[in-house]
């Protein structure tokens, strides 16, 4: 099973084909194809492909399957002894994209 190393939305991650991630929002609505062209590495059935700092000539596509937000989380600010408190919440904006080929 061949694995590979993208990089988007200035994270990493590890895929295989077929593979569902959740990643930063993308500008892509749904059912429509994605390529991810920073490809760190591909490993997997005798190759191993380490770029510097990506592998010339790889990408992988996929497909948006939707995109949404995530759970809300909750940011509190306070100053003891001086009456200062302020409650903000936040959800962050995702898109999940299901792994359809990694091409070397």
């Amino acid at each position: 099973m061949t694995h590979a190393i993208i990089e988007t939305g200035g994270k990493q991650y590890r895929v295989a084909e077929g593979d569902v991630i959740y990643v930063e929002k993308l500008p892509q609505a749904a059912d429509e194809k994605v390529t991810f062209d920073k490809v760190l590495a591909v490993v997997g059935d005798g190759i191993q492909n380490f770029g510097t700092p990506t592998v010339a000539g790889a990408s992988v596509t996929g497909t948006v399957l939707k995109t949404g937000k995530g759970k809300k989380i909750i940011v509190f600010k306070m100053r003891p002894k001086k009456n200062y408190r302020r409650k903000q919440g936040h959800r962050q904006p995702y898109t999940k994209v299901q792994i359809d080929k990694i091409s070397v």
